[in-house]
């Protein structure tokens, strides 16, 4: 049995603060609370003028969306981060946690999606297009969930400070940017990022503080 640590103690307390505001968000979203909404809008009809008469930076935020931080380009990172801890250090249960964390954490965006149901942006004149609902965000919540679960393993292997400093400022432009492009591109509302960086980030800190639990 292990002995819970302050480390986890710490990790239980920033998951609940966590739940608490992804559940106030969803609520928000769920009943439509108007201040919430007009904000939304005004942010987004903002953005998208900008994006249609800005063309060479909306072609770029199409690239970095659709290609860089799509979310099936993240999970390919997870994919050859588990391949390197079996490989290198026979971390089974790791890859095996990494993949688990990664799997719940689009079941639970995706359930979300469906639940609340939330309709996208519509614009007379477009400049991207999304299928499924708006809340929360795919892209936002897949790069905060991926970002962090990355950051976290680079942490407990000790990696060099000029590692780490990459890392960390590689994942915060990669965790903010994906959100920006999503708005920008017009195919999310501002709160549904909140919404995918939230949740992410409360994916993170769960899988994390059982990971602490139950093998540190």
């Amino acid at each position: 049995m292990h002995r819970p640590s302050r480390l986890t103690h710490r990790h239980t307390t920033v998951a609940l603060a966590l739940a608490l505001c992804s559940a106030l968000l969803l609520t928000l979203v769920a009943v439509e609370w108007r201040p919430l909404f007009d904000l939304d809008g005004r942010i987004a009809g903002t953005t998208h003028r900008w994006a249609v008469e800005d063309h060479g930076l909306t072609q770029v935020c199409r690239i970095l969306t659709d290609w860089v931080w799509d979310p099936l380009t993240l999970r390919l990172v997870c994919a050859a981060t588990m391949v390197w801890l079996v490989w290198r250090r026979s971390a089974w249960w790791t890859a095996l946690w990494l993949a688990a964390t990664c799997a719940l954490g689009t079941l639970l965006q995706q359930t979300l999606k469906a639940l609340v149901d939330r309709p996208r942006p519509v614009w007379p004149d477009p400049v991207d297009s999304a299928h499924y609902s708006a809340f929360p965000s795919g892209h936002a919540m897949t790069a905060t969930v991926v970002c962090g679960l990355l950051l976290w393993l680079l942490h407990r292997h000790d990696a060099g400070p000029a590692v780490w400093r990459t890392a960390v400022i590689l994942a915060v432009i990669s965790v903010a940017g994906v959100g920006l492009t999503r708005v920008w591109l017009g195919v999310h509302w501002p709160s549904d990022v909140l919404g995918g960086w939230v949740l992410g980030a409360f994916v993170v800190a769960v899988a994390v503080g059982g990971y602490e639990r139950r093998w540190a």
